[in-house]
């Protein structure tokens, strides 16, 4: 199995609450020379299809339905000929930049299987109420989207977002995987859990 993670940063403007942010977007693609699983669909659809490079696209699978996320997926989708899925719960949030535009539901536990190994989606509800992170248990890696960053949970001061609910959902689900775990997270540098874990109870005491 010669499965590799790729990355490819686009750059654009996140909208929620009648606020705009400039973000840059990571945009993750784990498959072999064969084929390929988009993680998010950011901005830009171009530099995601020239990472791509003529793979099959097993899917592309957006962690949540801010539009930051989802920008391309219906465009990449069209011209990649690939399914998208996105957790329900945050139908509500991509009906917002997609409205009437179909997409498969992610469900917790769901298995997608690309260049020999599964994927698993874990439901981490927090940012936005569907938000679902990636393992690949083989390989040791998650991919957090923005449930978990290098420093801290993802945001929670905006609407179908909810501060208790994410360090839950970290505590409860991310943290129960195997410490080593490499963490490749939806803007900004990848961390591990092992390096995330012991500050917990600083980011409740935080509060945001």
């Amino acid at each position: 199995m010669s499965l590799r993670v790729d990355r490819v940063v686009t750059s654009g403007t996140f909208a929620l609450d009648g606020g705009t942010w400039d973000v840059d977007n990571n945009i993750w693609l784990i498959g072999d020379d064969d084929e390929v699983v988009i993680v998010d669909a950011a901005h830009t659809a171009q530099p995601i299809v020239d990472a791509v490079a003529g793979r099959r696209v097993v899917a592309i699978v957006c962690t949540h339905g801010h539009n930051d996320h989802v920008t391309v997926a219906p465009e990449l989708a069209q011209q990649l000929d690939a399914p998208i899925y996105l957790h329900p719960a945050d139908d509500v949030l991509w009906d917002m930049t997609h409205p009437g535009v179909k997409h498969l539901a992610l469900e917790d536990g769901q298995r997608i299987t690309v260049a020999g190994t599964d994927i698993q989606a874990l439901h981490t509800p927090g940012h936005s109420p569907g938000s679902t992170c990636l393992y690949l248990p083989e390989a040791g890696d998650l991919f957090s989207g923005d449930t978990l960053f290098s420093g801290g949970p993802g945001a929670t001061g905006r609407s179908y977002s909810d501060f208790p609910t994410i360090i839950g959902s970290i505590r409860d689900t991310l943290f129960a995987l195997p410490a080593d775990t490499r963490v490749h997270t939806g803007h900004g540098d990848g961390t591990t859990l092992a390096a995330e874990s012991p500050h917990l109870e600083e980011w409740i005491a935080r509060g945001h």
